[in-house]
C-alpha cells in the first residue's frame, strides 16, 4: 500500500495549471476524464458538466460516492472601462485583497488567452494619496491587460467581452522541505489524490468491497457541485475536500483533517467515528475539527434531499481561498485515509 507522494504532487501541479473557475471548468473535467478512461473506467459527464467515474465493487446494492471539485475561484469580466481596462465580478467566496497584484489570464469566447494583472486603479503612490486607505472592491480593482488598449473599442477588438473568464496564476512551488504552495489546492489536491487512487486500483488489481462512484464536481465553489446525479443505492457520500486552518482550529498542514461540523451543521457522527477508527487501525495521523464558515458538496447533497450519511475529510490547507499551502505529510495522510475508507466495509 505504498503511496508515491511525488507522483501526486506532479498531478496537482498539472491540475492547478489548467484554468477552471466555476462555470468554466470543462478543460479540467476533460483532463480527469482522459486519465480515468486511460485506466478503462466507465465515465459519464452530467448535463451540468460534472464527471462521474464508476468503480465496480463486490457489493453493488450499498454504494459509496466520493466527490472532490476541480472548479476554482476566479472572476468574470463585468465591464470594459473607458480606458480599456476590465472591471471584474468575483466567482466564489474570497476577498479582493487575496488577488491584488496577481497575474491573470482572460479567456475569450473563442478560446484566445490574454494575460494581465489584477491591480488597484489607484496603485501608484507617486500619483495617488493614501492608496493604502482606498477600498479593495469592484469599484477600485481592475485588470490591466498586457495589450495596447486605450478605450473599449481597442479591448473588444482583441475579442474580450463581458462574461469572459478571468483565471488567477496558480504560482505553483514544491519546496525541498516538502511544502506545496499554490492557488487552487482547494480542491485540486483532492482530485489529484483520487486520480492516483484510481491508478493504484488498476495497477494492483484491487477490488473494492462496495461499488464506488467518484464525482469530480465542477461548481462546488458556487454551491451546487455534486448535489444531483446521486443513485438511490448510495448510502455514504463523502466530500473529499480541504481542511481549514487558522486560529482556534485543530487542523494543520501535516495531518488529515476530519470535519465534525461546518457552517451547515454536524456531519454524520457514525461515519466520522468510522474515519477515526480507520486512522487508529492504520497509523494515520489525523485531527478532528470544526470549520465555522464552510459548506461542502456533501451538505449541498443533503439540502437537495439526498438520503445519505455524509462525511468530510481532506488535507489541511493554509490560507484557504488565497495563496494556499499544504505539506507532503498532509497529502500522504489524506491518501492513506482515502484508501483505508474505500477498502473498508459500510457499517449498516
Amino acid at each position: 500500500m505504498t503511496i508515491n507522494v511525488n507522483e501526486t504532487v506532479e498531478t496537482i501541479k498539472e491540475l492547478v495549471q489548467i484554468n477552471s473557475p466555476s462555470g468554466f471548468a470543462d478543460p479540467a473535467i476533460e483532463y480527469c476524464k482522459k486519465i480515468a478512461e486511460s485506466l478503462n473506467y466507465d465515465t459519464s459527464v452530467t448535463h451540468k458538466g460534472g464527471l462521474l467515474i464508476e468503480v465496480p465493487g463486490k457489493n453493488d446494492d450499498q454504494q459509496r460516492l466520493i466527490t472532490a471539485h476541480v472548479d476554482t475561484l476566479g472572476a468574470i469580466v463585468k465591464d470594459i472601462k473607458e480606458d480599456g481596462r476590465l472591471q471584474l465580478d468575483l466567482i466564489g467566496g474570497f476577498s479582493w485583497n487575496a488577488i491584488e497584484g496577481e497575474y491573470c489570464t482572460v479567456t475569450t469566447q473563442s478560446g484566445k488567452e490574454i494575460t494581465g494583472t489584477i491591480c488597484l486603479h489607484e496603485t501608484s503612490v507617486h500619483v495617488y494619496k493614501n492608496t493604502s486607505k482606498i477600498p479593495r472592491d469592484a469599484e477600485h480593482m481592475e485588470v490591466r491587460i498586457d495589450e495596447k488598449t486605450f478605450n473599449p473599442e481597442d479591448t473588444r477588438a482583441l475579442g474580450i467581452e463581458i462574461g469572459d473568464a478571468v483565471s488567477f496564476d496558480p504560482r505553483f512551488i514544491h519546496t525541498e522541505s516538502g511544502f506545496v504552495k499554490s492557488r487552487h489546492l482547494d480542491d485540486k489536491a483532492s482530485v489529484a489524490m483520487i486520480l492516483q487512487f484510481l491508478k493504484y486500483l488498476k495497477e494492483e488489481n484491487v477490488e473494492l468491497p462496495h461499488t464506488t462512484k467518484f464525482y469530480i464536481s465542477n461548481n462546488e465553489e458556487i454551491g451546487y457541485g455534486a448535489n444531483s446525479n446521486i443513485s438511490e443505492k448510495v448510502v455514504e457520500f463523502i466530500a473529499f475536500d480541504m481542511g481549514a486552518l487558522g486560529d482556534g482550529q485543530a487542523s494543520d498542514e501535516y495531518t488529515v483533517s476530519i470535519c465534525v461540523k461546518d457552517g451547515s451543521g454536524p456531519y454524520h457522527v457514525g461515519l466520522r467515528n468510522h474515519f477515526v477508527e480507520l486512522c487508529k487501525e492504520n497509523d494515520i495521523n489525523y485531527k478532528l475539527d470544526i470549520y465555522p464558515y464552510y459548506a461542502s458538496d456533501a451538505s449541498a447533497a443533503l439540502s437537495a434531499g439526498a438520503d445519505i450519511r455524509h462525511g468530510l475529510f481532506g488535507a489541511g490547507i493554509e490560507s484557504s481561498h488565497a495563496l494556499e499551502r499544504t505539506h507532503e505529510d498532509s497529502i500522504l495522510e489524506s491518501e492513506k485515509l482515502l484508501r483505508a475508507y474505500c477498502l473498508s466495509n459500510i457499517n449498516s
